[in-house]
């Protein structure tokens, strides 16, 4: 009988502890894991306040709630792509992350460099975190993806056949790419280094450093994919199409003036908008008439608008490929609608 009862008191015990780890609370730090690695609360506030170092006036909570439930999401995004660099040894160099560093603090003093960490409450060793994760997204990215992408004579020549009104102009038209920088916060700023400007200084430093790296030969569409804050045509490297005559003169005189005296290929000075800067390339200028499928122009046209497209579709379909892989928990989510995580 006494055998008998301590077996009970063991097999109480057991189911004790069962219960106590199936109530065990998840550490008040942790927004979200990622196969088992944590986000914590106080990254998601540190980059919370980057993007947001000033809050709308009259904001109330659930619209607070609601900009950090999509911050963290694009988090969750950066850290399940960053892992699956790691897995696949394609973490940046220290070499790349110092050059990378240098070409940022270029158009700055060491003085003017340490108020622009200081104005965004980051140490350098957290920019070079950033600037190593970025890199290695990136190589991730042109790894898995660009290796894909092919384009035949066939899609050439489909896309024309399916689309010959777009190369038939009324008018003279202008192929424009542009490179923006706005000078306050945003929450739809979505180019690949994560970068936004926040107040006036820092949109006249970026706009120099943009300009230095251009003057350097690097790509305008890679450029503007890493730094625009255009959410429209940063993703396509800049490209804002081709703009008719006619439309140049509701632009403003300066922009439409510039524009006019650039040569195809040509990338303007920045040029000073009413909400901060832009850089404008002029990629082809057509003068008006049909365009015909073996005008060389047309084909690069062709296969940048398909490569593009391609490009987009399957980043797209690759995070959310890897987003299956993951394991992931998103505990901000969880505690704002607590109901749900029991729901089949």
């Amino acid at each position: 009988m006494k055998a008998r009862s301590i077996v009970l008191l063991l097999v109480a015990a057991a189911l004790g502890a069962a219960l106590a780890g199936c109530k065990k609370s998840v550490p008040p730090n942790v927004a979200a894991t990622v196969n088992g690695r944590a986000i914590t609360y106080a990254d998601l506030d540190k980059q919370y306040k980057r993007q947001f170092p000033q809050q709308q006036e009259g904001a109330t909570q659930d619209q607070i709630l609601f900009q950090k439930l999509e911050l963290l999401r694009a988090m969750i995004d950066e850290e399940i792509l960053l892992q699956r660099a790691e897995k696949l040894g394609l973490l940046a160099r220290d070499e790349d992350v110092e050059a990378r560093l240098n070409e940022i603090k270029a158009p700055y003093t060491q003085e003017e460099f340490q108020k622009q960490l200081d104005a965004q409450g980051m140490t350098l060793e957290e920019l070079k975190s950033q600037i190593r994760r970025s890199l290695s997204i990136e190589k991730l990215l042109n790894k898995e993806i660009g290796n894909q992408i092919v384009i035949t004579d066939k899609d050439v020549a489909d896309f024309y056949n399916a689309n010959q009104a777009m190369f038939r102009f009324p008018e003279t038209n202008y192929h424009i790419a542009r490179i923006v920088v706005t000078a306050g916060p945003s929450p739809d700023v979505r180019n690949l280094s994560g970068s936004k400007a926040q107040n006036e200084d820092q949109a006249r430093k970026k706009i120099q450093m943009i300009e230095a790296r251009l003057k350097q030969g690097e790509d305008f569409a890679k450029v503007a994919q890493a730094f625009s804050e255009d959410p429209q045509s940063a993703p396509n490297g800049g490209d804002m199409g081709f703009i008719p005559e006619s439309a140049l003169q509701q632009a403003d005189p300066e922009t439409r003036k510039v524009i006019l005296s650039l040569a195809p290929g040509q990338i303007s000075p920045p040029l000073r908008t009413q909400g901060g800067w832009q850089i404008l390339k002029l990629i082809a200028r057509e003068p008006a008439g049909q365009r015909e499928l073996n005008d060389p122009r047309v084909q690069q046209n062709i296969r940048e608008t398909l490569r593009t497209r391609k490009e987009q579709l399957l980043r797209n379909a690759y995070l959310d490929a890897c987003r299956n892989e993951a394991q992931v928990v998103n505990y901000l989510a969880l505690s704002i609608a607590p109901g749900f995580s029991n729901k089949k």
